[in-house]
């Protein structure tokens, strides 16, 4: 067995309290390729954080900031 060492939220680690949607190149860290959110599993992402950061991914989408989905997956 192969033990793995627990990722650590980088948004506690840094000490942010609140994820700005207005930030298009933080929040494409945390999308696929195809456009789809990247589980908190997977990112290493605390639950309170993957909330805001969710929220924060949709707004940005809705304003345009971020394609909905990539021109690859068309």
């Amino acid at each position: 067995m192969r033990l793995r060492r627990k990722r650590i939220c980088r948004f506690c680690e840094s000490h942010v309290a609140y994820i700005d949607y207005k930030d298009p190149k933080k929040l494409n860290k945390f999308t696929t390729d195809v456009g789809k959110i990247i589980p908190r599993r997977t990112s290493g992402t605390c639950a309170q954080h993957q909330r805001q950061l969710v929220k924060a991914i949709k707004r940005a989408r809705h304003l345009a900031l971020i394609p909905y989905v990539s021109d690859f997956a068309r």
